[in-house]
Order: structure tokens, then sequence, then C-alpha cells
């Protein structure tokens, strides 16, 4: 949901092909929560980003009280955390605290996944692409032994395990129309995981309509090994 720019209590900042970007806009748009937009080009950071982020890193959340005041949260973590917490829709975390705890180690989990992730789109050649694949076959593996009958995470009910982890299947959509990495073979679970993901309207939403052209441009500005794969 779309807040008048400029007006909207909540803004995220963000990149175009940001994964942790992604997790905070999904569970906003989960919550059905009005918020801003606001995108950067981190080649190019503008100055009062800089000003604001102490990492230099999006997602941002600026958080505008009643009187015009901001406050800025920063990582995406945290970010989704402060939604769960302050914001009314339907709850992302399960009620029970070992549950909840479990969920979390699993969040995190997925952003030791997005790291691999980024070492096998950023190999520029085989001997590094392979490390990374294998690495990724493994954890993969680790989550497809932890899903149940889904079609979501645990169960019927969307969580921030879920936000988490439609970015990475996001990545494969265009990594399948290069090559078959073979990452994912084998594995119905993770399979009708990601069907359910990607038909979801808040993933969806999440990035635009140019997102595969524009991670294709960057695996060519990277010289990225796995368009050396491509039939």
């Amino acid at each position: 949901m779309t807040a008048t720019a400029g007006t909207a209590r909540l803004v995220l900042v963000s990149h175009h092909l940001c994964p942790y970007v992604q997790r905070a806009a999904i569970a906003l748009a989960e919550k059905g929560v009005a918020f801003e937009r606001r995108m950067i080009d981190l080649a190019n950071k503008p100055g009062w980003f800089k000003a604001i982020s102490p990492l230099g890193k999006v997602p941002l959340l600026i958080v505008r009280d009643d009187h015009g005041a901001e406050t800025v949260l920063f990582e995406s973590a945290v970010i989704c955390e402060y939604l769960e917490e302050s914001q009314p829709g339907p709850r992302l975390h399960p009620a029970d605290a070992l549950e909840r705890a479990r969920h979390r180690g699993w969040m995190e989990f997925g952003s030791s996944i997005l790291a691999d992730l980024w070492g096998l789109e950023t190999a520029r050649d085989a001997a590094a692409y392979q490390v990374k694949a294998a690495a990724l076959r493994d954890k993969f593996a680790r989550v497809e032994e932890q899903l149940g009958a889904g079609p979501f995470f645990s169960g019927p009910a969307f969580s921030l395990v879920d936000a988490v982890f439609a970015p990475i299947f996001r990545y494969f959509d265009l990594f399948d129309t290069i090559t078959d990495t073979a990452i994912l073979t084998g594995q119905p679970k993770l399979a009708a995981w990601r069907r359910a993901l990607a038909a979801r309207t808040s993933v969806k939403a999440a990035v635009g309509a140019d997102y595969g052209a524009r991670l294709r441009d960057f695996l060519v500005v990277h010289d990225a090994h796995i368009l050396k794969l491509a039939a």
C-alpha cells in the first residue's frame, strides 16, 4: 500500500535489487500498512542518506510521529521486528516464544544464504562459482528438512521467515533462464514453497517490473561466471 510522498508515517528507503529491502517491503504489505517507497542509487549515495544511515546501507525505515519528528531504523531484521510489534494487521511471528525463537534463527539462516548468493552471482571463475553453488546446495538441503505440508514455512500462515526467503527464491527466477544451477534440484518441498511465495501479492509487489533486467545488468557489470554457463 503506497502513501502519498511527504505524508507517510513510514518511509522505506530502498534500492531496486536489495533483497533486504524486499523483506521489509513484504512485511509492510502483509501488515496492510501505508508507506512511502524512496529509491536511492547505492553507487551514488545522496548526502541526506549518508547522514542518516550509520552503515551506509539499505533498507532504512523513517518513522514519523504525530509532530513530524523522525526516527531512523536500520537493518532489515530490526525493521521487521518493529513492524511486527507496532503495526496492526496479521501477526507475522508465532505466538509461542520457543517457536518464535526458532523462526528468528531461520531468518538468520536466510541471511547466510543471501551472503552465499552474493558470492555466486559475483563469482568470475568456475572455481569460485562451484564453491558457492556447493554451499548453497547444502544450506537449501537443510531448509528442505525443516519444511512441512506448507504452503509456507510453518504451515498455512505467512510469517517473517517467508518474507526472508521470498527474495532468495526470486534470484532463481533469473538464474533459471540462464542455466540449470542444480542448486534446488531434488527438493520438492522447497519447490512448492517457492511457488507459493511467488504467487503472493506482497512478494510480487516488492520489486519493480524491471527487476529481472536490472539483475541481469548487475551480472554483466560483474562479469559473472553464471552468464558464461548459458546454453
